[in-house]
């Protein structure tokens, strides 16, 4: 069982629901997949949100150890993303880094506009993206604490402050392409709307929205289909 924590907005609600059917739609293992929602977070959470946080799981996502007892591992994802391949090839990334506490893709880019969907700042820093999309070794990130991650600054978080380097596992960029940021790739396995979705105006023609409207078509379809008695 893979257990797959993907971050909630009640604006993007349809983005959520897009990733997960494109996620269950080519997995080839049993896989769990949980809504991380600000709303059933209860005392777990409470910070308040700041100017930068451009969703409501921008810290949020650093509570997926805790609400995973700290055990085994766990995906987080960003909601505005769309898996192209099959997610259990990701177990062979676990794998071949069993002793790192988290598997990112360390991207090495600065952002090229100032403004995102809805008009939101571009918050630009070091290591931006690496935690959109991390597998956790649960066990390892004990340092992720609901205290720490109600406390700490939020680059700390996102720059992974929390842990040594050394424990910071690699992806292949393949598995969090940024659209918009980075050139078309057929290759990509998961990619990442982070300047904003198709299902914004202002995006519906970037690269691989066709594939992504293709996909909530599916879910629709799979949704409206008559059920057996």
């Amino acid at each position: 069982m893979l257990n797959v924590f993907i971050g909630y907005d009640p604006r993007e609600s349809v983005a959520f629901y897009t990733l997960a059917h494109s996620i269950l739609r080519r997995a080839t293992i049993p896989v769990s997949i949980a809504p991380l929602m600000r709303s059933q977070l209860g005392g777990l959470y409470r910070r308040e949100r700041g100017p930068t946080e451009s969703t409501e799981f921008s810290l949020t996502r650093f509570l997926v150890p805790k609400l995973s007892d700290y055990r085994g591992w766990s995906v987080f994802m960003d909601c505005d993303m769309l898996c192209r391949a099959d997610i259990a090839t990701l177990a062979v990334e676990i794998e071949r880094q069993p002793d790192r506490a988290v598997l990112v893709c360390k991207h090495d880019y600065v952002p090229k506009t100032e403004r995102k969907f809805l008009n939101q700042i571009q918050t630009k820093y070091a290591r931006k993206n690496w935690s959109s999309l991390m597998i956790l070794n649960n066990e390892r990130c004990r340092a992720l604490t609901p205290e720490y991650v109600n406390s700490a600054p939020g680059l700390d978080l996102h720059r992974f402050a929390w842990i040594e380097d050394a424990a910071i596992g690699d992806l292949p960029s393949e598995w969090n392409w940024l659209v918009g940021e980075y050139e078309y790739n057929p290759a990509a396995k998961i990619v990442h709307f982070t300047l904003g979705g198709p299902y914004f105006d202002d995006y519906r023609n970037c690269d691989y929205a066709g594939e992504w409207f293709a996909e909530f078509e599916s879910m629709r379809r799979v949704a409206a289909a008559p059920r057996r008695p």
